[in-house]
């Protein structure tokens, strides 16, 4: 299920564009990762799984810029859109996701008929890992560059694409590692969709009332603008498996692999 480099760039490209936006913001709908509260505000829902990620935001210190840039982008849409539109992520969680592994209900169904899932797991993805580093890891820093917003039903993302083809090559290469794992794929690990590198940066959150759609799509297109003009870089040094129980929690125990990408 991998693209050659340059239809992911082509096709990432295609998502940041207005007509892209105009059709994906007819269907925007509440996130159900989040509830509303007693007081009015939101918090998270239990959302429990796995995920192979570069360290979150408050653990990589060599990305801070790019991501005060990103809390920055949060604090405009608030201030642009409907009020209580958005439910923003917590920044110091804000993280690129290498490869989606295991979550919700296909989460709960493997936990509750293996009780040692979560140690196989760690095993299994150690493996991978080496599998990984067996590729040549090289010497060269991995760079992707965020190439603008988008907007999926539940959430609106940065998306991100890479600066060269070698960096390109090296995340897939992770990723095969994992999903082409014989012994990865029988604890029910796949991949299930085609690779789209993000950031999530808020999920939508009361869209029942009437919403300004264009507007929402100005904002968009002028935020891109601006970073057409101050590109903004992520460098990926680091995978590591991590546990969440939430949208805003990403946990790595001790035992817990990583490996230098």
């Amino acid at each position: 299920m991998d693209e050659s480099y340059h239809t992911y760039l082509n096709r990432v490209a295609k998502m940041t564009l207005p007509a892209t936006y105009e059709s994906q913001i007819k269907n925007i709908q509440e996130s159900p990762k989040f509830r509303l509260t007693a007081d009015g505000t939101r918090e998270p829902v239990a959302f429990p799984g796995y995920s192979a990620i570069t360290p979150p935001g408050a653990e990589d210190p060599a990305n801070s810029a790019v991501f005060k840039e990103l809390a920055a982008c949060q604090q405009q849409l608030v201030k642009t859109l409907e009020p209580d539109l958005l439910v923003l992520v917590d920044p110091a969680s804000f993280h690129f996701t290498l490869a989606d592994l295991i979550w919700d209900s296909a989460y709960r169904v493997a936990t509750d008929a293996n009780a040692d899932f979560e140690g196989e797991l760690v095993d299994r993805i150690e493996d991978s890992f080496k599998i990984y580093q067996s590729t040549g890891v090289g010497t060269q820093p991995i760079r992707w560059q965020i190439v603008g917003l988008t907007v999926r039903p539940r959430a609106i993302e940065v998306s991100l694409v890479p600066k060269d083809e070698y960096s390109y090559n090296r995340i897939i290469a992770f990723r095969r590692a994992i999903y082409q794992n014989s012994s990865l794929i029988s604890l029910g690990i796949e991949q299930q969709y085609y690779f789209t590198a993000h950031t999530t940066l808020a999920y939508f959150a009361n869209v029942d009332r009437e919403i300004d759609r264009a507007r929402l799509s100005d904002t968009l297109q002028e935020y891109n603008m601006r970073w057409l003009d101050r590109p903004q870089e992520v460098i990926l040094s680091e995978g590591q498996l991590r546990k969440f129980s939430d949208m805003y929690s990403y946990e790595r125990k001790p035992h817990f692999p990583i490996v230098k990408l």
